[in-house]
């Protein structure tokens, strides 16, 4: 049901000091995100105001108008579509705050500021927020917190749910809460804040948040290690980690996400390699040494063609920028890029590899493959054209035996993308039917008339992935 005229004065009056988009064009620009489908909502609102984000969502209760917090749109699961109309909730200009306190160790933030600028503020105190999400340079922190964002630094240091210590929230009846604080120990009644974290925005609007901060290491060594086989690489993979040393980075590239980035940017890269491991190793510069020469070893062991470590920082920062790369690349091949992250177990790497191999065959697909390995986060990126229906029909195909597979190695849906739209039809595959229904039945509590981001995580009745 469309917004009526009087709900939009109603909605005018309260932004005071912000924005209230309703034009066509002004709307359209917030109907879509990295992922897929079109939905245009009713109204935009753009402000920097608690007080009167507050007021909004008593309103929207009490006429049960949808709501849906934004950041940058980056979302690749749907995070953000306004699928049933509604106001969506531009939290990007909600970039006022962010705060380095030296002494107790926290970065006090917006959910506007961007992640990368929490980085840079961090490091100039000789400070590390380790999350580091590829998008870091344009998405949100706000965003990051509602997905629980992830990123090459995961495999040593965790998600960004290990690193918020305190929120402060609009609760869905429009209630300002706040969650945990500046201490890194708070086990006072339930975790709420990690509830909130990874909520995908449908259980409230977060304002504020805590993150914790760690000093950052004296020193870091990168490692480029090139394989004739994906499966091989896989091993490697394995083997380092049981080996007792634990890299802050390593990132998978298949031959093919190889090929793409040395025909965008040519970055030196091997492209007869079938694969190549990028590796970070953080810490002691002694211990770095000696965990290098471990490393080179192993992989030898296990079939590794070179290993190579580059000369200086430059050669270092080359590396790491052509893995970067990777996404751009990619979709100079054909146009549409379905970019999923379904995770296994460490130990189930080499195997989730040939999957991918047979699903490629089978399907007759163009899937790329890389990904935080050290984690068991890959991401199979198949490149496809929508305008080709057959072949989004295969497309379609290949990602739900994608997430099969992930799931039969003892996996999950997502590592770092979050639910959505997009993987909501296989939520009861992983959770199992009560443990949905258990997640369903917090929501129902928090958000009883189901305003805040309604449409995601939870599938509707007979849904099915469309990529169509």
């Amino acid at each position: 049901m469309a917004l009526n005229r009087k709900q939009i004065e109603e909605i005018r009056a309260i932004i005071k000091s912000g924005q209230v988009l309703t034009e066509e064009s002004d709307r359209y620009s917030y109907s879509f995100d990295a992922s897929f489908g079109t939905y245009l909502p009713d109204a935009v609102v753009q402000t920097k105001s608690v007080e009167e984000l507050v007021a909004l969502v008593k309103l929207a209760n009490r006429e049960l108008i949808p709501l849906y917090p934004r950041g940058q749109s980056t979302s690749l699961s749907g995070g953000p579509l306004p699928v049933q109309g509604g106001i969506v909730l531009d939290l990007s200009v909600m970039n006022h705050i962010l705060e380095i306190d030296e002494e107790d160790l926290v970065a006090v933030v917006s959910p506007g500021v961007l992640t990368a600028a929490i980085h840079k503020a961090a490091e100039e105190k000789g400070l590390l927020y380790p999350p580091d999400p590829s998008s870091s340079h344009v998405s949100t922190i706000g965003g990051n917190l509602a997905e629980n964002s992830g990123g090459p630094r995961g495999l040593k240091y965790g998600v960004t749910k290990d690193y918020v210590i305190g929120l402060e929230v609009i609760t869905p009846e429009g209630e300002l809460i706040r969650t945990g604080g500046r201490t890194v120990k708070n086990v006072t009644g339930y975790d709420l804040t990690k509830l909130i974290v990874g909520s995908e925005g449908t259980l409230g609007i977060i304002t504020k948040a805590i993150l914790r901060l760690l000093p950052k290491p004296p020193a870091s060594e990168t490692v480029m290690i090139t394989f004739d086989s994906l499966v091989d690489a896989g091993r490697a993979i394995s083997r380092i980690l049981s080996s007792g040393i634990l890299p802050a980075k390593m990132e998978l590239m298949d031959q093919a996400s190889i090929v793409a980035v040395e025909n965008y940017e040519p970055s030196n890269l091997p492209i007869d390699a079938e694969a190549i491991i990028l590796m970070e190793l953080d810490g002691h510069p002694v211990a770095i040494k000696d965990e290098v020469e471990k490393v080179a070893a192993l992989c030898e062991a296990v079939g590794a063609r070179n290993v190579r470590i580059p000369k200086n920082a430059v050669e270092k920062a080359d590396i790491w920028r052509a893995r970067k790369l990777v996404s751009p690349a990619i979709v100079r091949i054909k146009p549409t890029k379905i970019s999923e992250d379904a995770t296994v177990p460490r130990s189930k790497i080499p195997d989730m590899c040939a999957r991918l191999q047979e699903i490629r065959k089978k399907y007759n697909i163009h899937l790329v493959v890389f990904g935080h390995a050290g984690d068991g986060n890959l991401h199979p990126n198949i490149i496809a054209d929508k305008r080709d229906k057959e072949e989004m029909q295969r497309v379609e195909q290949a990602v739900a035996e994608i997430f099969t597979a992930a799931l039969e190695l003892g996996g999950t849906l997502s590592g770092e993308h979050g639910i959505g739209t997009m993987k909501a039809p296989f939520m009861e595959m992983e959770l199992g039917a009560v443990g949905l229904d258990m997640m369903k039945r917090i929501k129902q509590v928090w958000d009883p008339n189901n305003i805040m981001n309604p449409g995601k995580i939870f599938p509707e009745p007979g849904q099915k992935l469309e990529l169509t």
